[in-house]
């Protein structure tokens, strides 16, 4: 296994929309690895392909709480087939805009679609936490922010922030 660097904004793949997985080959299991490797030495709980610079249509997740034993999730070309009309509002962050949460208000459950690393199709119910995940993640393979669903305003400031810390950056570097 191995960590991999995440894409901070303003990177533009970010914004790229990613590709559905023919195979599922050692390679693809060997990216599934990673991710999780570098999604829980980050900490988060959740990252897409396309955070770590490889445009293809996985997410990895793994909700399990701290004194809980890990239960690692992978969807590969998952899509989202229901969604409630009930909605929650959480309080969301993103590995890719670090150290910023702002709530983001989502349906409460959604039903998806995905193939797991043996190629079984499965179909989950997601509640809650999940379900929010779930979205989050899979907004990531089209190329969606949270940030998105805030407001303009807000929206800006956080760009116009990563904007100057890349510019700054530069100049150091």
């Amino acid at each position: 296994m191995a960590k991999r660097p995440i894409l901070i904004l303003p990177d533009e793949r970010l914004r790229a929309i990613a590709e559905p997985i023919e195979k599922i080959d050692d390679g693809i299991k060997q990216l599934a690895k990673d991710m999780l490797e570098t999604m829980y030495d980050a900490p988060g709980i959740g990252l897409a392909a396309p955070q770590i610079g490889e445009l293809k249509r996985i997410v990895v997740m793994d909700l399990a709480k701290e004194d809980e034993p890990a239960a690692p999730l992978v969807m590969i070309n998952p899509e989202i087939l229901k969604y409630s009309d009930e909605t929650v509002t959480t309080e969301e962050g993103c590995l890719s805009i670090p150290e910023l949460y702002y709530d983001v208000e989502r349906p409460a459950e959604v039903t998806v679609r995905y193939t797991d690393l043996d190629g079984k199709e499965v179909e989950l119910d997601a509640k809650d936490r999940l379900a929010v995940c779930v979205q989050h993640e899979l907004d990531h393979l089209d190329g969606v922010l949270y940030i998105d669903y805030l407001s303009r305003l807000k929206r800006d400031r956080v760009l116009k922030k990563f904007q100057k810390a890349e510019r700054l950056a530069k100049k150091a570097g």
